[in-house]
């Protein structure tokens, strides 16, 4: 009885603290199994979505058209985004065998400019409405990535988009985001008739379970579908009638109502601005840590500071240190604020900036320089960004702004649990969703959209909700040089997919929602596959710690130096160590995710799919 009761305890203490390796390899019983697929895998932020996905691959379609799918169904269920938002993804080709980025985050419009938004009295681009709207980018991500990497056609595609825009059951976690930002709702006329069937009752919003209809995004959807019909009986090809159908929504009747929606409403956006913008299709950025090549978009997103945080940490032994000791959560967290803080200070869209410094800033030699900057008794609560250029053989051209960024003092959060803050931590965990898709003939994607989310404002008549990715903009160059507003100009994002090849094969697909979370929590996932050799699912689940002492991307731009969120159940003799090294502590239930992912399992030739106990994430595999 005795025996049993020890092993009893143990299998209950291994799930908690996240331990794969310990206790003799005891198995891990996770909160949700794993997934397996032989032939296809689909994963995304909502069960309903990932049929979406499903039904494509049942159909013959690849990964690309089953992720396309998924992203319209997570689209037309406002999964914290909607059609309006923002798209970033990573694809490998099979045939090309080479990894391919797609950027469709959008623009600033015409007039957004820092003195613009400083005459109406504003420190940052707003959060909410018209005018923190970036162009649309997610139709022209989708259209764009099936019309090049896709099999099936876009009616194929849209159809269950249109579906659930005809009505589906809404879930309770989106109908209670709408009853909860019903305030600001009412502010825009085209959103108020959406998300409030009740208006002038006690609840306005639909209830969980509900059938929500969308009637004016019914019609764009179908809009899209009749371009690309139309085109294929003029004998236009597959491709070419997708790009039509991408015309409709940028240049046509679908974009004039857009742009009407939207200014009316007081927004900027001009038809020039739609027709202009392009979806670009670039090479990603890649280093190489132990053996495994990784992959992230170029440093208009936050990725490339994983990648320079895997480059500090190579230079450590993190397994020898033991999964979340004191020393590995302290070598973690000092090399994510190094790498943060270089993300805060030269990341922005290379488009307006061709001058910053991503080589310098992932060499390896700039790492190593970097990572003896790690006391490794005491938080650095002053951790500052470097200088890269050096490693590039060249001089840095702002180096007297990086002496002025380290007096940014009016953005430090005032002291206490950041976690009773309720607007600072929604502006730094801000939600999104993520796409996983993979299929036997060896195409995988990875996508993190965005924007649009509740509570949206939404253009006229079309249904689509404007993103609100203008807010990750600055409007002091001391605060960002390569981040300052401009017209044509994409904010840097918190949004990064990520892809990684082993001995010449995919080896991990992966990405998550949460803002400034994002790569702190991929990074620890990685790292609890490749250094403490957990599965897919362990790796999503296990308890991982948070820094809140970067810049947060959304809001007020705020950072609590020595910040560190704490998984709840971490023992008390690791609190009292990081307490005593200056780190100020908040704990939380649930610091596993969300993270979605799919590990390639080679010898077995099948996908195992993981997917975080920390919300309705979920997949389906075959």
């Amino acid at each position: 009885m005795k025996t049993r009761l020890v092993s009893l305890c143990v299998s209950l203490l291994i799930p908690l603290l996240g331990l794969s390796q310990s206790f003799n390899n005891l198995p891990v019983i996770t909160q949700k199994p794993p997934l397996h697929g032989r032939h296809w895998m689909a994963i995304t932020g909502k069960p309903l979505a990932a049929t979406a996905g499903a039904r494509l691959f049942h159909k013959g379609g690849n990964a690309v058209d089953a992720a396309c799918a998924m992203l319209a169904a997570t689209c037309t269920m406002w999964d914290v985004l909607s059609w309006g938002g923002e798209t970033q993804a990573l694809i490998y080709n099979p045939r090309t065998k080479k990894v391919i980025a797609i950027n469709a985050l959008g623009v600033a419009p015409t007039g957004a400019t820092p003195e613009f938004f400083k005459n109406k009295g504003m420190k940052y681009p707003p959060e909410y409405g018209p005018l923190a709207a970036v162009t649309p980018g997610t139709p022209g991500g989708l259209l764009t990535m099936l019309a090049e990497y896709g099999t099936l056609s876009l009616k194929d595609v849209l159809e269950p988009a249109i579906q659930m825009a005809e009505g589906y059951p809404i879930e309770a976690q989106t109908a209670n985001s709408i009853e909860a930002g019903k305030a600001q709702i009412k502010q825009w006329p085209y959103s108020t008739r959406v998300f409030l069937p009740h208006l002038g009752q006690t609840r306005e919003a639909p209830d969980a379970g509900e059938v929500f209809v969308q009637n004016d995004l019914l019609e764009t959807l179908k809009k899209l579908v009749d371009a690309e019909q139309q085109a294929l009986k003029k004998g236009k090809s597959r491709k070419d009638a997708i790009y039509a159908a991408y015309d409709r929504f940028y240049r046509g009747d679908i974009a004039k109502e857009f742009v009407r929606g939207c200014q009316e409403q007081g927004g900027l956006i001009t038809e020039r601005d739609l027709a202009q913008w392009k979806v670009k299709i670039e090479e990603p950025v890649m280093t190489t840590y132990r053996g495994i090549d990784v992959y992230k978009l170029q440093p208009w997103t936050q990725g490339p500071a994983m990648l320079q945080t895997l480059n500090i940490l190579e230079n450590f032994d993190l397994k020898s240190m033991g999964y979340n000791s004191t020393r590995y959560i302290h070598t973690v967290y000092q090399a994510m604020n190094l790498a943060f803080a270089d993300r805060d200070f030269y990341y922005g869209d290379p488009a307006f900036s061709p001058e910053i410094p991503i080589n310098g800033l992932l060499s390896k030699e700039y790492a190593k320089a970097r990572s003896k900057l790690i006391n490794m008794e005491v938080n650095d609560s002053k951790a500052a960004p470097g200088d890269p250029y050096p490693f590039e053989g060249k001089q840095n051209p702002r180096r007297q702004l990086l002496q002025k960024w380290e007096n940014l003092q009016s953005r430090v959060h005032t002291p206490g649990n950041p976690l009773t803050d309720a607007q600072f931590m929604e502006q730094f965990q801000a939600g999104t969703t993520s796409v996983e898709a993979a299929d036997k003939e060896g195409w995988v994607v990875s996508i993190t959209p965005s924007g649009g989310w509740v509570p949206a404002c939404i253009a006229g008549n079309t249904g689509i909700g404007m993103s609100q990715r203008m807010q990750s903009f600055v409007l002091d160059e001391t605060e960002g040089p390569f981040n300052v507003v401009a017209p044509g100009k994409r904010p840097r994002v918190t949004l990064t997919p990520t892809l990684a090849m082993k001995d010449g094969k995919p080896f991990l697909s992966f990405a998550k929602q949460a803002g400034d979370e994002q790569d702190q929590l991929l990074l620890q996932f990685f790292l609890n596959m490749v250094e403490f050799n957990m599965t897919v699912q362990e790796a999503c689940e296990a308890p991982s710690f948070k820094t809140l002492q970067m810049y947060s991307s959304f809001g007020d731009h705020k950072k609590v130096p020595g910040g560190l969120i704490l998984n709840s159940a971490m023992p008390a003799w690791t609190r009292k160590d990081l307490s005593r090294m200056g780190y100020t502590i908040s704990y939380q239930e649930r610091t596993s995710g969300p993270i979605n992912a799919i590990w390639f399992d080679w010898p077995h030739n099948t996908f195992w799919g993981g997917s975080s106990n920390h919300g309705e994430d979920y997949g389906i595999g075959w």
